[in-house]
């Protein structure tokens, strides 16, 4: 997986997920932004009682990914790297 070189674009995903990361604490869980690939993915790691959640796919998809996709729309998708896809 490739670390895109691009400061401003990681800026704005780390700033949706601050965003979005207090709705996970307040269900036990966390999310923390691993990286950007060069494709516009964004991977992050679910944390906590997300990483065990039968829902966090569903989280991560409808919650997570269309707040990303909505407030940078050059993202692709948001995938986590500890869970089983």
């Amino acid at each position: 997986m490739a670390n895109n070189q691009n400061p401003e674009m990681i800026k704005k995903v780390e700033a949706v997920i601050d965003q979005i990361r207090p709705f996970l604490e307040a269900d036990g869980g966390n999310i923390r932004f691993v990286n950007l690939t060069e494709d516009n993915v964004v991977n992050v790691e679910l944390q906590g009682a997300c990483a065990c959640c039968a829902m966090s796919t569903m989280t991560l998809k409808n919650g997570v990914e269309e707040a990303m996709k909505k407030a940078i729309p050059e993202i692709k998708s948001v995938e986590a790297v500890n869970l089983a896809q």
